[in-house]
């Protein structure tokens, strides 16, 4: 396992994210909450994966419960992220819903505690003030944010009045957004971008195509997993798969290397098997040449993403003939 080590934590470059314990929108049933899910946590604190990340909105809560459950007598093997619901994240809530969380894990203290999304309506100077309340009271470790641009990262930088470690953001192949701001800061500041969502919902894997879309209520309202979309990405897929078999690897395996070789960038991709988590954690260990790289880069720049509001309504938008 790699590491990356800024502001003074040492993650591992592959965490895993648990936004699908507890959730019935993946389609994964009771049963994966109740054993599948402790035995991901499990096996990757067997190998060297420190990163654990959960939210309290994930499941209204049960991911946490789940995650806690999972972590009894292996704490300090750890390094224990969630995430403040965003709904009116005032200094007071915050605080409150920190020591809720903290409850829930079964933990006196939180790695790094995030905030989930910005909240335009609650000034980041209020939210802040909550989350130094819990820095000061021991609950929380480490401040982070999620799903912020640059400069709201800057101010929440500014209203802690010390540094917000990481910001967690959507950042895959197709999808390139934070190169331009995020992981640029990071790597200047000693900060840590999280990526969520690091193989595009599974586009990534190359198990899909424009005729064979993936299905599931969380990816119908995704715009990557149009059959147009799919489309559009074959290049880089076929690029990924060469790439792979090069390396005797696997399409998502070379994703996930090709964001995780940047300086200062973890991903936290989920997993609904022990087998697949292996395969993730397997992608840090994988050495992309310079020029694969650069190769998937270009196709990556090359890829034009449809303009389709990501809902159900999108979807039928964007397969009705034209007249």
């Amino acid at each position: 396992m790699r590491y990356v080590e800024a502001g003074g934590v040492r993650v591992s470059s592959i965490g895993l994210g648990c936004w699908q314990f507890g959730s019935h929108d993946w389609g994964y049933g009771k049963e994966y909450g109740d054993t599948i899910a402790v035995e991901l946590v499990h096996w990757a604190l067997d190998h060297d994966v420190n990163l654990i990340d959960t939210a309290e909105i994930y499941a209204h809560g049960v991911s946490e419960a789940i995650v806690g459950r999972a972590l009894q007598g292996r704490r300090e093997d750890a390094f224990l992220a969630t995430k403040v619901v965003p709904t009116w994240p005032t200094a007071s809530r915050v605080e409150e819903h920190g020591r809720l969380s903290s409850m829930r894990l079964g933990v006196k203290s939180i790695d790094l505690y995030q905030q989930h999304w910005p909240n335009p309506a609650v000034p980041i100077s209020s939210t802040m003030e909550g989350m130094r309340r819990l820095q000061d009271a021991g609950i929380v470790k480490h401040v982070g944010v999620s799903n912020f641009g640059v400069n709201r990262w800057k101010s929440a930088e500014r209203a802690l009045g010390a540094p917000v470690l990481s910001n967690q953001v959507r950042f895959n192949l197709l999808q390139r957004k934070p190169d331009r701001g995020n992981v640029p800061y990071a790597q200047t500041n000693d900060r840590i971008v999280i990526a969520y969502s690091p193989l595009a919902q599974g586009v990534l894997g190359g198990r899909y195509d424009a005729a064979h879309p993936p299905a599931g209520p969380t990816r119908l309202n995704n715009p990557l997993c149009l059959p147009e979309s799919l489309e559009r990405a074959g290049a880089l897929i076929e690029t990924l798969r060469r790439v792979a078999a090069a390396h005797d690897a696997t399409p998502a395996q070379v994703a996930l290397a090709w964001l995780i070789r940047k300086p200062n960038v973890v991903a936290i991709p989920g997993a609904s098997s022990v087998e697949q988590l292996r395969r993730n954690v397997e992608a840090a260990d994988l050495d992309l040449s310079d020029a694969e790289a650069e190769e998937l880069t270009a196709e990556s720049d090359r890829f034009t993403p449809l303009n389709v509001v990501g809902t159900v309504s999108g979807r039928l938008r964007a397969r009705r003939p034209a007249a």
